[in-house]
């Protein structure tokens, strides 16, 4: 008899939260084996395997989960960071734009394609964003200080006079 779906989500949840995201992902794959196309085991297989570094399988999981909804901004939103993450910062900040499309004021959108755009050698949107960003949310000041995403760009005037 199989494992009910309800109990094999809440153990991976407890699983994820006790630092356990290889025995998480085992019962993700349980779930998807009953189930190919339960969407909240794909986006949380896709952020375990987001933690792992297998951003290409995170990717697939994230596509999944786009195909069935395609107005999933979450599934977009993690897309574009594992696409970050492997350097396709192009194919990132259009992942962003989909959540941005329709939650504008997405600071946490707004905020990793401004990282995106300055990843990508578009320094001055990117950091035009980033001020935007910070209008709308102070804290993404101190995040962008020690996000090694701007690290190369931290001595500039431009950086400084956005986060000081």
């Amino acid at each position: 008899m199989s494992e009910s779906i309800e109990l094999l989500l809440k153990n991976a949840q407890i699983l994820l939260n006790l630092g356990n995201p290889k025995e998480a992902l085992v019962l993700y794959e349980k779930v998807l084996f009953q189930e190919p196309t339960h969407k909240e085991a794909l986006l949380k297989k896709g952020h375990v395997l987001g933690k792992l570094g297998k951003y290409e399988n995170t990717i697939d999981c994230y596509d999944a989960v786009i195909q069935q909804d395609s107005g999933n901004l979450l599934a977009y939103l993690n897309k574009g960071l594992a696409h970050h993450y492997v350097g396709e910062c192009d194919v990132a900040i259009r992942c962003f734009d989909m959540v941005l499309d329709s939650k504008p004021n997405n600071t946490t959108a707004l905020y990793n394609k401004a990282s995106s755009l300055v990843k990508s050698g578009r320094f001055d949107e990117g950091l035009g964003l980033l001020s935007d960003v910070i209008q709308l949310d102070a804290s993404f000041k101190e995040k962008a200080k020690f996000d090694v995403d701007f690290q190369h760009i931290k001595k500039l005037t431009e950086f400084k006079k956005i986060t000081v």
